[in-house]
């Protein structure tokens, strides 16, 4: 095992890796920026190197600083978290170059399946379904005859996409021609790269996503399905486990592909193979992150199983001491993501000073948070503020103390997304176990209802 880990991330991942590196043993580094001098990650590590000015560009995105970081502090190994640099290539080479041990996998891996070309390619090889598309298209004439092929509506997404960006759906072909340009200047804004690919737009799938993870020993097991279909501009904002959707025949079927994926790319320490549901049960390949998720604490509550603990010793060279058939899924867990945002306008990020925090608790409840009262919320960096987790036998169990634990958690001192999530909580669709990722669009205004009526209970 290691002795000390360097954890090149901020915020309420860095506290969740400095955790797991306690209870095996581990002493953990933190990195910040000027502007996170005083949070929580830094306080808690054995040893904390500020790595650059405010901006994520000038710190959390500085390689040189953090690899210098790594060498003065006698670091072994370097933990990315999620964000930042997690799915950067390079830096994961640059990390073993220089003789440190990358708590990820490897770096041709993310390499490969970062690009939705080749990671879609590579699943046709290992024989997992994909949505009916193309390869990279370099014309709009090209793009106008895949969407006559597939018929439309048809997607356009960037290759080295992630977070909706480089993302247009089309209609018709006078669409498809007029966002075919826009998107592929979004992605070269956003990614340095402006390669798209069309497919076939399913237009109301459930988002469904396999944790995953393999060792150094070619094992490789799946830990059963989320479901991350509440989501706003691609972005999650409800997580579940496991899947109303999903059957134990079609868990099997969807954890099967996902290991034959990554069977197929050698793959090894965490991953998250994601799947569009259709209506009709069909399941199609969308992408997979090659590191570990926002959401994983849902996978850990309903299996047992510390999987940020499990990544860190894969990384050590320990074999799992289980197999496929002790992971078994019981209950059912429930994520909210609490950020800095007002969803009464449209979900704008409001940082700044949180004068008073307390935190939820009781029976079947967990929080991920970075955040303490008089904390100063940067406007720099992502609006995630705490992640609220509820366990319960079953989901109506794992809602109720969802709600509970919400009206519980109190933020003073800026708007919150929480009362957001308990009126999807109360609405009609979400309690039915049916939400797509189309719910938000399709009851947002039903849930606006409620959060005006919410607030004016709360000014009488």
């Amino acid at each position: 095992m290691f002795k000390k880990i360097l954890v090149a991330n901020r915020g309420e991942i860095a506290l969740r890796i400095m955790r797991a590196c306690r209870e095996l043993g581990v002493q953990s580094v933190a990195i910040h920026s000027t502007a996170d001098a005083d949070s929580l990650h830094v306080k808690y590590a054995d040893e904390s190197v500020c790595v650059g000015k405010k901006t994520s560009a000038e710190s959390y995105l500085r390689i040189p600083n953090i690899i210098a970081a790594a060498e003065i502090t006698g670091a072994e190994a370097i933990h990315p978290g999620y964000g930042f640099l997690a799915e950067n290539a390079h830096f994961a080479e640059i990390c073993v170059d220089n003789g440190f041990t990358w708590i990820g996998p490897g770096p041709d891996v993310i390499r490969s399946m970062g690009d939705k070309a080749t990671a879609r390619t590579m699943a046709v090889e290992a024989g997992v379904p994909v949505v009916p598309g193309t390869g990279l298209v370099d014309s709009e004439d090209e793009a106008a005859a895949a969407g006559e092929r597939f018929g439309f509506p048809v997607i356009i997404k960037a290759t080295a996409g992630g977070g909706g960006k480089g993302m247009r759906v089309a209609w018709d072909e006078a669409e498809l021609r007029k966002n075919y340009v826009a998107a592929r200047t979004e992605a070269k804004a956003a990614f340095g790269n402006d390669g798209v690919y069309i497919e076939k737009y399913l237009v109301s799938p459930r988002h469904v996503e396999v944790q995953l993870m393999g060792d150094n020993f070619g094992h490789i097991l799946h830990f059963g399905e989320r479901d991350c279909s509440v989501q706003r501009r691609h972005q999650k904002l409800i997580e579940e486990a496991p899947s109303p959707a999903v059957t134990p025949k079609l868990r099997g079927e969807m954890g099967a592909a996902a290991v034959r994926l990554a069977e197929r790319v050698n793959y090894r320490s965490a991953g998250t193979v994601e799947f569009l549901l259709d209506t009709d049960g069909s399941f199609y390949f969308m992408e997979m992150n090659t590191r570990i998720q926002v959401e994983h604490g849902v996978t850990e509550l309903v299996t047992g199983i510390d999987l940020m603990k499990w990544m860190i010793r894969v990384a050590a060279g320990e074999p799992f001491d289980f197999v496929q058939k002790d992971i078994a899924v019981k209950g059912h867990s429930i994520e909210c993501r609490i950020n800095a945002e007002n969803p009464e306008r449209d979900f704008m990020p409001c940082p700044g000073r949180v004068f008073y925090y307390h935190a939820p608790g009781g029976p079947g409840v967990r929080v991920d948070t970075h955040i303490y009262s008089d904390y100063l919320v940067p406007p720099h960096y992502d609006s995630l503020l705490a992640k609220i987790m509820t366990h319960g036998k079953n989901r109506e169990e794992a809602i109720a103390r969802m709600r509970r634990a919400l009206t519980e958690c109190v933020f003073e001192g800026l708007p919150t997304s929480t009362p957001f999530h308990l009126e999807v909580l109360h609405n009609p669709v979400f309690l039915s176990g049916k939400a797509t990722t189309r719910f938000l669009e399709e009851e947002i205004s039903h849930l606006q209802e409620g959060l005006r009526g919410r607030a004016k209970s709360e000014e009488g």
